[in-house]
């Protein structure tokens, strides 16, 4: 079980922490009541299938051999109008560095983190259409 606290610590700000002893803060946008100090709940959300896929794509590319140097995931979630205003779409391009990384490999590794492995994206399958696309830089 995977646990996680989260405190209200005035204005619109909250500290979330988690069993591995991390925290995050989370706060709103001033025209809402909040400061700005921290990321939105909907932000970390997208940050969450980014870490979760990213973390998958470069554990089975190291599996594979291949020389990465780095990855990115860029990540846009597109909302819908109405309450809840949730996310209807969300598009990932994953930026694959390294040299002589094969296109195989990062097509397969991504593959296999959406269809398989990536958690936070099984989660929200159904609920928002996921699309990805990945590139590859050679260093």
């Amino acid at each position: 079980m995977v646990k996680a606290n989260v405190k209200y610590t005035g204005g619109m700000q909250f500290v979330a922490s988690s069993d591995s002893g991390h925290a995050v803060v989370m706060d709103a946008g001033p025209e809402v009541g909040g400061s700005n100090t921290g990321s939105r709940p909907m932000e970390l959300l997208l940050m969450g299938i980014g870490g979760c896929s990213g973390m998958d794509i470069i554990s089975i590319l190291k599996k594979k051999k291949q020389n990465v140097t780095g990855l990115e995931a860029n990540v846009t979630g597109t909302m819908s109008d109405d309450y809840p205003q949730k996310y209807t779409e969300i598009t990932i391009e994953y930026i694959v560095r390294g040299r002589g990384v094969t296109e195989e490999a990062v097509k397969r590794a991504v593959q296999l983190s959406m269809d398989k492995y990536c958690s936070v994206k099984a989660t929200l399958k159904g609920a928002a259409q996921i699309r990805f696309s990945y590139r590859i830089v050679e260093d």
